[in-house]
């Protein structure tokens, strides 16, 4: 077997990769997942905001009755830790082509205590069901072929060890996004490049929730260092992703106030818009 195909062997399948194993749920009952957040998907100790939003959005797939997150809007109201949590759910609506529901993620305190982490409100449907007529003007990002893109290796830490997350993603960053990893930041809010997962598992809607939220953020190409935590995530889902890497572009326009948005949009090996999201993060200025 060839050194390629000894590869495409190995790639791991939906359904049966770290991701899937990392995001699983178990239900309780009826509206009640148990569930364990694994520490590989921190950044300085915390858990991923993308991660979390797939997690929530499994749940939502086994409690509605459609497969696909169309739309998923998430509020995120305290730090989850890598350990056990719950979430729960709530369904709102139910209709023909969308169904509507609700769900938070708890984790415990000290006292044994629920706390609230994350709360979102999301529309699932069919995917598959949409009708094939595109209209846009939206175009792939300039990202440069894979090859001519950076990894993690190719820099330095910019959190210093701290991001566990790193080695679970196949990250391949464009280089006009990387001034930040070798002291000279551009000063423009952009970031871009390729994502994929670690063991080569292919893209699908529950995936795309956590490409949203997996590059560095733009804050570092602004000149700013550290944790840029997310307070509110919407993802737009918009095609089930053909095989092959995804291209990630990320602008900010507004920073101010210590918040910043970004804006993403992900195009799969098709060349098709296959997810959009915005969200609003803290920076830490000075």
């Amino acid at each position: 077997m060839s050194d390629a195909a000894s590869a495409a062997a190995a790639r791991a399948l939906i359904g049966d990769s770290e991701f899937d194993r990392d995001t699983a749920v178990f239900r309780r009952e009826e509206g009640v997942y148990d569930l364990e957040l694994s520490a590989g998907w921190t950044i300085l100790g915390a858990v991923n905001g993308g991660y979390l939003l797939a997690v929530l959005g499994r749940a939502l797939g086994d409690a509605l009755p459609h497969p696909d997150p169309f739309t998923i809007s998430a509020h995120y109201l305290t730090a989850s830790r890598p350990g056990k949590a719950v979430v729960r759910t709530q369904t709102v609506r139910t209709g023909r082509t969308l169904s509507t529901g609700q769900a938070s993620l708890f984790q415990y305190d000290e006292e044994g205590n629920e706390v609230e982490r994350i709360r979102v409100l999301a529309s699932y449907g069919d995917l598959a069901a949409l009708p094939d007529d595109v209209r846009t003007t939206a175009t792939p990002p300039p990202v440069p072929p894979l090859e001519r893109c950076l990894g993690p290796e190719d820099g330095p830490d910019p959190l210093q060890g701290g991001s566990a997350i790193a080695g679970r993603l196949m990250l391949r960053l464009d280089p006009a996004t990387v001034g930040w990893a070798l002291g000279r930041p551009s000063g423009k809010g952009e970031m871009r490049g390729w994502f994929g997962l670690a063991d080569g598992r292919d893209a699908d809607p529950l995936s795309l929730l956590l490409a949203v939220d997996a590059l560095p953020p733009t804050a570092f190409e602004m000149g700013l260092a550290g944790w840029v935590p997310t307070v509110e995530l919407t993802v737009h889902v918009r095609h089930r992703p053909a095989p092959g890497p995804l291209r990630v572009s990320i602008t900010t326009r507004n920073l101010a106030g210590g918040f910043l948005e970004e804006d993403a949009e992900v195009w799969d090996s098709a060349d098709r818009l296959v997810a959009q999201s915005r969200q609003l993060a803290r920076v830490r200025l000075g």
